[in-house]
């Protein structure tokens, strides 16, 4: 019965980190370029040329400080100056490395339970702004976090001469104790996207 149970635990142990390892490759790959020439980056404002549409890209994400975990490993960038975000739209590849400010919201509420804001606590939080040009019609996304071996593909559809705002928000992984509530201390979990305000995942 023991040797059996001990098969189960390393069996999903190896799929667990098989799949981490995919990840990887797959944010390591993307973050890569096939080609340069499906985007720029914009500064200004104002509506884009005849046959090309502007994407502003929003995304965050709040981790905890520096060493907070003594076992953490000194690479990792939870807590650090900067923190990359990966994108890839068609082959063409962006790593912008976002500067952190700390970031501080009280664990309880007015009446001392526990805040419910998955972002209360004491940490760094890491907001991603950038405005991006490329030609009308339909384009594949890639979202990556190669801190965190997370990754999302999609795809988005773009009118002529238009602005949308491509929005990433964080979701969380749970605590169990003494609530189980989603923090961002456990990391994270995932992220909703959104064109526009529409949720597209």
């Amino acid at each position: 019965m023991r040797w059996i149970l001990k098969y189960m635990v390393l069996t999903f142990l190896g799929i667990t980190l098989a799949g981490c390892g995919t990840a990887m490759q797959e944010v390591k790959a993307k973050s890569q370029s096939e080609r340069t020439d499906v985007f720029s980056e914009v500064k200004e404002e104002g509506m884009p040329p005849k046959g090309f549409a502007d994407l502003v890209i929003r995304a965050s994400i709040k981790t905890r400080l520096e060493s907070y975990y003594i076992l953490e490993s000194k690479e990792s960038l939870h807590g650090k100056p900067v923190y990359p975000f990966a994108i890839n739209i068609d082959g063409q590849a962006a790593v912008w490395k976002v500067e952190g400010q700390k970031n501080i919201i009280p664990a309880y509420d007015q009446d001392g339970k526990t805040s419910l804001d998955p972002e209360a606590g004491d940490g760094m939080k890491y907001v991603l702004e950038r405005r991006i040009r490329l030609s009308a019609g339909s384009h594949k996304v890639f979202f990556g976090l190669p801190e965190e071996n997370y990754s999302k593909n999609f795809d988005i559809a773009l009118k002529e001469g238009a602005v949308y705002v491509l929005e990433f928000k964080p979701t969380y992984k749970y605590k169990t104790r003494p609530h189980r509530i989603p923090t961002f201390m456990k990391g994270i979990k995932g992220y909703e996207v959104f064109l526009d305000g529409k949720q597209l995942q």
